[in-house]
C-alpha cells in the first residue's frame, strides 16, 4: 500500500478536531487522569452521562504507572478489588485482603475501557481557568495545550461547557487552588480554605478518602488524592483502593447532581 503523508496529516486532525469539537459541551468535565479521574470517567460514562478527561501530561495514570518507588505493582485492599474485578485487572492475593497488581496493566486497562465505555480523553491539554456565571457555579474550564503552558507563551485559551467538574489533579488540587486565588471564595471544607494534605498514614488516609469525596464549591467535586489534599487528610503512598473507590464514589455524586439540574 501507498501511504500519503498528507492523508495520514488530514486523517489525524480532521479526526481530533471532530472527537474535540463534539467534547465541548459535556455533562461532566474531569481533570486528571490518575486512577480516580479514569474511575470517574469511566462510571459516568457507563451510566450514559457525557463525561469529557482533560490529563496535562503525556500519559495517564497518574501515580500509578510509577507503582511504589519506580517498582511497578501496586496495592489494592480488599474493599476496592471488585473495582478491578470489573475492570478485568489481574490481582494476586499477597496477604489475606492485599491485592497486587500490575502497575502498567492497571493503568493501560483503565484508560481503555474508560474509552470503551465513551468517556472522551484528551491528554497534553491543561486546565487554566474555571468559568463562573451569575449562580456563583462552575459552568466549564478554560483550556489551553500544555505545551503553552509549560512554554510559558502568551496565547489565549479556549473554553468549554460542563454542568459539573471533578478535580482529579492529586496532590496539587488545581481546580480547588483556582476557585480560591481568582474568585477568593470558600470551599466546603472545616476552614473554607484547600486544608493540605498531611505526611503518610495509609490507613487514615485510606479511611477518610470516601467521606471526603464530595462537592466543595457549586459544581464542582474533589476525588482521589485532591479530596484528601482539600480536605486535610493524610496521602498513602501506593495502596490505591481509596483512589479508585474515591473516583467511583465522585461519579455518583455527580450522576445526583445532574438528575437535579
Amino acid at each position: 500500500m501507498k501511504i500519503d503523508e498528507i492523508t495520514v496529516t488530514k486523517a489525524i486532525t480532521e479526526s481530533f478536531m471532530a472527537d474535540f469539537t463534539a467534547s465541548l459541551d459535556a455533562d461532566v468535565a474531569i481533570v486528571g487522569a490518575g486512577p480516580s479521574g479514569m474511575a470517574a470517567a469511566y462510571y459516568l460514562a457507563k451510566a450514559g452521562a457525557k463525561a469529557v478527561l482533560f490529563e496535562r501530561g503525556l500519559r495517564v495514570g497518574g501515580g500509578m504507572p510509577g507503582g511504589g518507588m519506580m517498582f511497578n505493582k501496586i496495592v489494592v485492599q480488599r474493599e476496592a478489588k471488585d473495582i478491578l474485578d470489573e475492570f478485568d485487572i489481574n490481582t494476586t492475593e499477597y496477604e489475606s485482603g492485599y491485592y497486587v497488581a500490575d502497575a502498567l496493566e492497571a493503568t493501560s486497562t483503565m484508560c481503555s475501557k474508560a474509552i470503551k465505555a465513551g468517556a472522551k480523553m484528551f491528554n497534553l491539554i491543561s486546565v487554566e481557568d474555571v468559568m463562573i456565571r451569575e449562580d456563583n457555579r462552575i459552568t466549564g474550564l478554560v483550556l489551553n495545550w500544555s505545551a503553552v503552558t509549560m512554554a510559558g507563551l502568551h496565547v489565549d485559551p479556549l473554553t468549554m461547557r460542563s454542568k459539573m467538574a471533578i478535580d482529579a489533579t492529586g496532590h496539587d488540587s488545581e481546580l480547588c487552588h483556582i476557585i480560591i486565588k481568582r474568585l477568593g471564595a470558600r470551599l466546603n471544607t472545616k476552614t473554607g480554605e484547600l486544608m493540605g494534605e498531611k505526611s503518610m498514614w495509609a490507613e487514615v488516609a485510606e479511611n477518610e478518602i470516601l467521606g471526603n469525596t464530595k462537592e466543595v464549591f457549586p459544581g464542582l467535586i474533589v476525588a482521589g488524592m485532591a479530596a484528601n489534599a482539600v480536605m486535610g487528610s493524610p496521602r498513602m503512598g501506593p495502596v490505591f483502593g481509596g483512589m479508585l473507590i474515591s473516583g467511583r464514589r465522585a461519579a455518583e455524586i455527580a450522576l445526583g447532581v445532574l438528575q437535579k439540574v
